[in-house]
């Protein structure tokens, strides 16, 4: 039995002071008031040091791992290794599960990844699936991120679907001139910033982009249809247009992921669809890719999750960040990164916040005198992962 007192606790209605959280195995059993502590004489202490008490950090979209695996673009590591290592730097940001985003491209145009041939992803889908029956840190799922140019792979994404080892899935659509790149100007720059190529290479490269064959939008509803029946969420990427918030709605999607305008993240909080968008977007003060900023949606109330996209410290700063900065609700920033994307992939009845009957993911974060968060103790369904001592000399 562990005991975490002496700090706030971030529960499902409030940030409170003067109670404690009780874990008994791998579950929180209760919530008592501080000076009930000594009622526990047998229980491990953790004392919080007046800093928050969180629910761990569920993070849904990340691509994190093809770097890990991947370094360079000759580089390619022991896929166990590579997300025994991956655990060990996820865990020190607080993020308890992780869905892995793998990108299932039909061609990668920005840049030589080895991490996205099919053999590669097919790899890595069976390597996060074996973590479920080994010794491991945090929980690994799988986002699966389908680029729907990508008709050769259909077949094996719906084998994954129905074999269990897909947690999450999203439709993607990079051709330039809409979504993510409906700027082409910013789809040439992203380009030459990732390899040399002249203009004109460029303007045949966009020529050929645009005319690929896709899936239709009857197999995309049949293969969301298969998700849907095993309890699976769905996602949309990059939705650019209110009425594209329509379409992917009639597959099911209950998630739409980056919304490139304010108008787009406001309609489809209006529908009832999960909004998220990335925690760098908030360190960086904006979007990268010139689009939707991050700080302004959620400022305007219609962005329920941050991600950390590609950069895992990111979302325990933009917590703070947009607490402090902006003047957000610090309850509600912590609901982005816990119990809302637990409820958009259904996970919410086990994980997400701090509740009697919850498995304990839970995490210790005080504040250095700069402001600067630190993560001192980590749990994992009731086991203690990590404590770290920050030191002067």
């Amino acid at each position: 039995m562990y005991i975490i007192h002496n700090g706030k606790i971030v529960t499902e209605q409030s940030i409170d002071e003067g109670f404690a959280v009780v874990v008994e195995g791998e579950i929180i059993q209760s919530i008592i008031p501080e000076e009930a502590v000594v009622d526990y004489p047998d229980a491990r202490l953790i004392d919080a040091n007046g800093g928050y008490i969180s629910p761990g950090f569920i993070d849904i979209h990340s691509d994190y791992i093809e770097t890990i695996a991947s370094p360079r673009p000759t580089s390619m590591m022991d896929f166990d290794i590579s997300l025994r290592e991956a655990e060990k730097i996820l865990i020190s940001h607080g993020i308890t599960t992780m869905f892995h985003s793998l990108s299932f491209y039909k061609e990668d145009v920005f840049s030589h990844k080895p991490m996205r041939n099919p053999n590669n992803i097919q790899r890595m889908v069976d390597a996060i699936e074996a973590t479920h029956n080994r010794l491991h840190l945090i929980r690994h799922r799988l986002h699966a991120r389908f680029e729907i140019d990508n008709i050769d792979e259909v077949d094996q994404l719906v084998r994954n679907i129905e074999d269990g080892k897909v947690h999450l899935l999203s439709f993607m659509d990079h051709t330039p001139g809409q979504g993510q790149y409906r700027n082409l100007e910013v789809y040439r720059e992203t380009l030459k910033g990732y390899r040399e190529i002249s203009d004109e290479d460029v303007n045949v490269l966009i020529a050929e982009r645009q005319s690929t064959e896709y899936l239709a939008a009857e197999k995309i509803k049949e293969v969301a249809d298969i998700a849907l029946a095993r309890g699976i969420a769905v996602a949309s990427h990059d939705d650019d247009d209110v009425k594209k918030l329509d379409l992917v709605q009639s597959f099911g999607t209950t998630i739409s992921e980056f919304p490139i305008t304010l108008e787009v993240a406001i309609k489809a909080k209006e529908m009832g669809i999960h909004t998220i968008a990335g925690a760098p977007n908030v360190m960086l003060g904006g979007s990268h890719s010139g689009n939707l900023s991050a700080a302004e949606a959620i400022g305007h109330g219609c962005m329920d999750i941050l991600c950390s996209d590609y950069y895992p410290p990111a979302l325990l700063h933009a917590v703070f960040d947009l607490h402090e900065k902006y003047g957000n609700d610090l309850h509600a920033m912590f609901q982005m990164v816990t119990l809302n994307p637990a409820k958009a992939v259904k996970m919410d009845d086990e994980l997400g916040s701090i509740k009697p009957g919850k498995r304990a993911d839970l995490l210790v974060i005080e504040r250095m005198d700069d402001g600067y968060p630190m993560l001192t103790a980590t749990m994992v369904n009731g086991a203690l992962i990590t404590t770290t001592n920050y030191r002067i000399k």
